[in-house]
């Protein structure tokens, strides 16, 4: 047993798992029913823009805040300082949205991408400090960090359902702006318990890591290799898909409240408790990734995820709130976990398999651009074009065509990819 396991009967890893709960709860406040939101506040066409700054600030600073932790600042005092900038900039968002009679997007889109600005570093920033400081006590993080990160998705679960559950002034929060100012908080309060963590000690003079490997530049010769630039290409194809739940599939469950004969299913009411589903889905399903990556393979995996998201769309596409209808929406909620996991945590894997371990950070840099930066912003920009065709900016909204079209995607995707993926040996 090593030191880290032992530590004060446990007391670093509760701090651990107190932090990466809070950094969780943060994001999970608001990323599934902010559409929602946004819809009832008559900027449904506008909710393509709120979830591109996800990915579109993911293209840059990561890797910029990243080399500051590495260099200049220590780890946990720059997590404190994006939380600080992150909640102010979300609380403001919220109050904005308090005082507004009508909710504009030119003032509250600038407040909200700027929080997103600060947020979006900290994941990593979280996972940096947590490596630093159980390296530090004496632990491995590959062995001790996993089971203490399962408890980030716990948090991003717990605020889901406290926004479906809670009501304020008799207003469900994830009908409301209330979202936007408890996420605000909750990054105000992780900023100051961020203080109170260990010291992560720079690299100053000896980090080694230069711009161009911080930003993934150095991966790019891996497009070179035929079944490496293949595979980034099919990352971009399927990071587009990565957002679009996320985005609408709340605002779709909302839709239904003009129904009378479906506004009081539990679906409509409560879409964030039933769209958790999702999120425990994907918890669930991480463990089986490295048993089908052994089993069958890279390209039967990717096939698995592929499949996963065109069922995933196309239940959207037809099911409904009542019974038995309501049905198809649980099962599109527990595929999440396939459509999600075996494409991000297999294709890690896969990039970590098959690249010279020189350039390893860097590939995994490219692998999170391509798929979560690139794909992702022209995932949500094309969703947002498909929305606005048969939903925002239709007379009769058409929601079930919207996802069907989604679903058509991935099938082309599917094909695409079966036909010139070529298996690398090295994996199998």
């Amino acid at each position: 047993m090593n030191r880290f396991s032992i530590y004060i009967g446990g007391k670093l890893r509760v701090r651990l798992i107190t932090l990466v709960f809070l950094e969780y709860a943060v994001w999970g406040v608001y990323l599934i029913s902010i559409g929602r939101y946004l819809a009832q506040a008559g900027l449904g066409s506008q909710i393509k823009w709120f979830f591109a700054a996800n990915g579109i600030v993911s293209l840059f600073m990561p890797a910029l805040v990243g080399i500051i932790a590495d260099r200049y600042i220590q780890a946990q005092r720059l997590l404190a300082i994006c939380h600080l900038l992150a909640g102010g900039f979300m609380l403001s968002a919220g109050l904005y949205c308090l005082g507004a009679g009508q909710v504009s997007f030119n003032s509250l889109y600038p407040l909200y991408a700027l929080s997103i600005l600060f947020f979006m570093p900290t994941v990593a920033l979280t996972n940096s400090v947590s490596y630093s400081i159980i390296t530090r006590a004496g632990g491995d993080p590959v062995k001790d960090y996993p089971p203490i990160r399962l408890f980030g998705t716990v948090g991003f679960i717990c605020s889901m359902l406290a926004v479906n559950f809670i009501k304020i002034g008799g207003v469900q929060m994830q009908d409301s702006y209330t979202q936007l100012i408890l996420s605000g908080v909750l990054s105000l309060i992780l900023c100051i318990y961020s203080l109170t963590l260990p010291e992560c000690p720079t690299g100053g003079k000896r980090a080694e890591r230069s711009v161009a490997e911080a930003f993934g530049i150095n991966a790019f010769r891996l497009f070179g290799q035929r079944h490496m630039a293949v595979f980034f290409i099919f990352c971009i194809l399927m990071g587009s898909a990565l957002q679009i739940t996320n985005g609408y599939a709340n605002t779709f469950l909302s839709s239904f409240s003009s129904n009378p004969a479906m506004a009081d299913t539990f679906a409509v009411r409560n879409s964030n408790a039933l769209l958790s589903l999702s999120q425990i889905s994907e918890t669930l399903c991480f463990l089986l990734v490295p048993f089908c990556m052994k089993r069958f393979g890279i390209k039967k995996v990717l096939l698995m995820s592929m499949t996963a998201w065109v069922l995933r769309f196309g239940l959207f596409g037809i099911g409904t709130p009542d019974m038995p209808g309501v049905l198809l929406f649980i099962l599109s909620c527990i595929l999440y976990g396939i459509a999600f996991d075996f494409f991000n945590i297999a294709g890690s894997l896969y990039v970590e398999q098959n690249v010279d371990k020189s350039i390893r950070a860097s590939a995994q840099g490219l692998f999170m651009m391509m798929s979560n930066g690139v794909g992702a912003t022209i995932g949500m920009m094309g969703a947002g074009a498909v929305m606005d065709r048969y939903v925002f900016k239709n007379s009769a909204p058409d929601w079930s065509s919207a996802w069907l079209v989604f679903a058509g995607y991935m099938v082309a995707v599917a094909l695409l990819f079966a036909a010139f993926f070529k298996e690398n040996d090295k994996i199998g």
